[in-house]
């Protein structure tokens, strides 16, 4: 079955597969972006009528995977359209750290690759028939915590962004007043990976720029606490990563009124 849609000329999609679970309709989606392919992953629920907010997610440094996935149902069940994109290309989804950091690296040290990726997967959302093209946002783990955070600071136009255990680090540095995005972080006081003069040093980097952001930090709680595989991952490898359930319920619940009140306005 092959779909057409009006895209730019630098990507290309075509429908893999459709599957409809009461009124939740997904669909694989393979398209390209300068000639190299990616899948992502569309969640929305058919039964809703006119154009609502559509939401970007970004997968963790494994890759795109089930829990990106089960990320963009979710938010296809509180009425949104959801695209869970593909940052590294197909079929490359890691099952060990170190090919897992080399995609990372390889995807995070071509800025100008990060930022296409991104921009093909934001407008292939936009021209969706159920999606608000001026409604977007986007949230992002781990890896993608950190892609969500330096399209805003990038300028890129989004309603909001939000990061859960993302780098708060970047070499991207936003103009004054060039983030137009509000922004939204979730990390963890345990977290090796964002270290406290990490959050200090974000923090003051959004004050310079005068953007809206809203930052939380759970008190004892270690990387990935949103990723229920975290646990097993963790112990797998010997990494310093946790699953918390009432921390990732206090995110998502944020996270729903987050989007409520910014699509709202």
């Amino acid at each position: 079955m092959k779909t057409v849609f009006p895209l730019a000329s630098a990507f290309t999609l075509s429908l893999l597969s459709v599957s409809v679970q009461a009124e939740l309709k997904t669909e694989t989606v393979e398209y390209e972006v300068n000639g190299e392919s990616f899948t992502g992953y569309l969640a929305y629920d058919d039964d809703l009528q006119g154009k609502r907010p559509g939401v970007l997610v970004v997968h963790e440094w494994w890759g795109h995977n089930e829990f990106a996935r089960d990320q963009a149902e979710k938010l296809a069940s509180e009425g949104y359209t959801a695209f869970a994109l593909d940052m590294y290309g197909s079929g490359k989804l890691a099952d060990h750290p170190d090919d897992a950091k080399k995609f990372m690296q390889a995807a995070m040290g071509n800025k100008g690759a990060l930022e296409a990726r991104f921009r093909a997967a934001m407008e292939l959302l936009q021209n969706h028939e159920s999606v608000d093209a001026d409604r977007i946002a986007a949230q992002g783990y781990c890896f993608g915590g950190a892609v969500v955070l330096n399209m805003a600071r990038l300028g890129m136009d989004l309603e909001g962004v939000v990061s859960f255990h993302g780098s708060l680090g970047s070499d991207i540095q936003p103009e004054e007043g060039g983030i137009s995005a509000r922004i939204l972080v979730y990390t963890g006081g345990a977290d090796p990976f964002v270290p406290a003069d990490q959050v200090t040093g974000f923090v003051g980097e959004m004050v310079k720029a005068q953007a809206d952001l809203t930052l939380v930090s759970f008190p004892g709680v270690k990387h990935s606490f949103m990723s229920p595989e975290a646990d097993k991952l963790g112990a797998r490898f010997d990494l310093p990563m946790a699953y918390d359930e009432e921390a990732a319920d206090r995110a998502w619940e944020g996270t729903k009124t987050f989007y409520q009140n910014l699509f709202s306005d």
